[in-house]
C-alpha cells in the first residue's frame, strides 16, 4: 500500500465520517470512497462497516488501523530526523492548544510563525486543557498549550496570566449583581475553570446566581453579554480586540489581588530537540515579550 492510502485510513478512523474525511483530504466523498473500496478488495476483508450513522470499525479493520497508524507515525518521525539534517526549519509542528487560546491569542503567533518558516507545516487540534492533555499524552502531539496548573512530567513554560471579568453592558459595580435579574451567562469549560469561577463566586457573594443560562462556546457567551442579554465572567484575552462599550470589572480576591488563569506551553523534552518545536518556542518567547512591553506603556 500507498503511503498516501495509509494516510487516507488513518483520516477516516479519526473522523469515522466519510463527508468528514473527504474534506479533511480535499477530495469527493465519492472519490473517497471508491478508493477505500479498491483498498479493501486489494487486502481482501472490509475495514469500516458504512451506515447512516457514519463508520464502523471491523475487527480486522482495528489492526489495519493500528497498522496504519503506527506506519504513519513512524514515516513522520523519519521526515523530521531528515529534515534535522538540513539547514532550514522543516516537518510539521504538532499543537494541541485550548480553544480559547486557539481562537484569540495562538493566530498571531502563528501568523509570525509561518512568515519566518514557510517551509514548516503545522498540525493543530483544540479543545478543553483537559483534553489537550490527553492529546499530548496519547497522540504524539509536540507542544501543548493548555489553561490553568495541570501537572505536567515533562518540559513546561509559563506564558502569560489574564485576568478574569465580569462584562456587561448594565451592570457596573460588582455588587450589582445581589440586585439585578439579568442571567449569568456561562459557557461550557473543563472542571477547573467551571470550579475557580463557583468557588470565587460563593467567597464574594455567599449565595448562587438567581438566572443562568449556559453555552456551549465561550464566543457564544460572549456575544449574548455584548449584546445585552446578561452578563458574563471571561479572560482578559478574549476581550483585548473588542472596542465597543461595555462594562468590564475585574474579579478581585479578597486581598485585593485580581482573580487570574494562566497560560503554560508544555511537551516532551524530545519533542524540543526538533528544529521546528524550538523555532516555533523562539517564536512564542518573543510574543509574549512584545506583549509584556505592550501593558507597561
Amino acid at each position: 500500500m500507498q503511503i498516501s492510502e495509509l494516510k487516507m485510513l488513518v483520516v477516516l478512523s479519526e473522523e469515522m465520517n466519510m463527508r468528514k474525511a473527504a474534506e479533511r483530504l480535499f477530495v469527493s466523498q465519492p472519490a473517497l470512497s471508491q478508493r477505500l473500496q479498491s483498498i479493501e478488495k486489494a487486502l481482501g476483508f472490509q475495514i469500516f462497516i458504512r451506515s447512516q450513522k457514519g463508520l464502523t470499525l471491523t475487527p480486522a479493520g482495528e489492526k489495519m488501523i493500528g497498522f496504519a497508524r503506527e506506519f504513519v507515525l513512524k514515516e513522520e518521525k523519519v521526515r523530521e530526523q531528515i529534515s534535522e539534517l538540513e539547514g532550514e526549519v522543516h516537518g510539521t509542528l504538532k499543537l494541541a492548544v485550548a480553544s480559547i487560546i486557539g481562537q484569540h491569542w495562538l493566530p498571531k503567533v502563528l501568523k509570525n510563525y509561518v512568515n519566518q518558516y514557510p517551509h514548516a507545516k503545522i498540525s493543530l487540534v483544540t479543545g478543553w486543557s483537559s483534553e489537550i492533555l490527553k492529546s499530548m499524552y496519547e497522540d504524539h502531539m509536540h507542544i501543548g498549550i493548555i489553561r490553568g496548573n495541570p501537572e505536567w512530567k515533562g518540559m513546561k513554560h509559563h506564558l502569560f496570566t489574564d485576568t478574569l471579568y465580569l462584562v456587561d453592558t448594565e451592570i457596573s459595580d460588582i455588587e450589582d449583581v445581589l440586585k439585578t435579574e439579568r442571567p449569568f451567562i456561562q459557557f461550557k469549560s473543563d472542571s477547573t475553570y467551571y470550579q475557580e469561577i463557583q468557588d470565587w463566586w460563593h467567597r464574594q457573594f455567599n449565595t448562587t446566581p438567581k438566572r443562568t443560562i449556559v453555552v456551549d462556546q465561550i464566543e457564544t457567551c460572549k456575544q449574548m453579554a455584548f449584546n445585552g442579554i446578561g452578563y458574563a465572567i471571561l479572560p482578559s484575552v478574549t476581550l483585548e480586540e473588542e472596542k465597543r462599550d461595555i462594562f468590564k470589572i475585574p474579579l478581585l480576591e479578597e486581598n485585593g489581588k485580581p482573580v487570574g488563569r494562566d497560560t503554560w506551553l508544555l511537551g516532551f523534552e524530545s519533542s524540543f530537540q526538533l528544529k521546528q518545536v524550538q523555532a516555533f518556542v523562539e517564536v512564542v518567547k518573543e510574543y509574549v515579550r512584545k506583549s509584556k512591553e505592550k501593558t507597561q506603556f
